[in-house]
């Protein structure tokens, strides 16, 4: 394949790898809340959460018939009392995606008097855990994988081409 590699090729190719290490997205899940029920009233949110297991950098999705319903983040205040006085950020699409970027409680309510109804939940976001400890998957059947890239990869990945470039003994 390759017949000779000198030390530039080698530099520049231990240094596009180690920045993709570094880049190395992990395994994000999309938490659908309700599952295939959805966003809607009537359903017990706190059981759902419950069965649940948040990740900083995890997305909680809420899906629901948009111009019906809607999506607020509130402080617990909001939550306990469903009032939008507290309101950090709002969503309406129907098919709102929400990155947890932080580990914290996250707070979320229905804005048009449907909190009332039920439809108000409230999450844990755990840190990472790190990377020897991480489990092998922390999705469930409701939720979907983003995407899931191990950093093992990058480093086979790293070796072959090295081996393949210089042979397989160190001279």
């Amino acid at each position: 394949m390759w017949k000779s590699c000198n030390s530039t090729h080698l530099i520049l190719f231990l240094l596009f790898i180690s920045g993709l290490a570094v880049l190395t997205p992990i395994l994000a899940t999309d938490h659908i809340v309700g599952a295939n029920r959805g966003w809607n009233p009537g359903i017990n949110y706190t059981l759902w959460a419950n069965n649940q297991t948040f990740y900083v950098g995890d997305l909680i999705s809420f899906r629901y018939t948009k111009n019906q319903y809607n999506v607020f983040e509130v402080n617990q205040t909001g939550y306990d009392n469903c009032t939008l006085d507290s309101a950090v950020g709002n969503w309406s699409s129907g098919k709102d995606f929400i990155p947890l970027n932080q580990a914290k409680r996250y707070y979320f309510i229905c804005g048009n008097g449907q909190c009332y109804n039920g439809m108000k939940v409230s999450v844990v976001v755990h840190p990472l855990p790190s990377p020897q400890a991480a489990p092998s998957a922390h999705n469930s059947s409701s939720d979907s994988a983003v995407l899931v890239v191990p950093r093992q990869g990058f480093r086979a990945l790293a070796v072959s081409l090295a081996m393949l470039c210089f042979g397989f003994g160190w001279v």
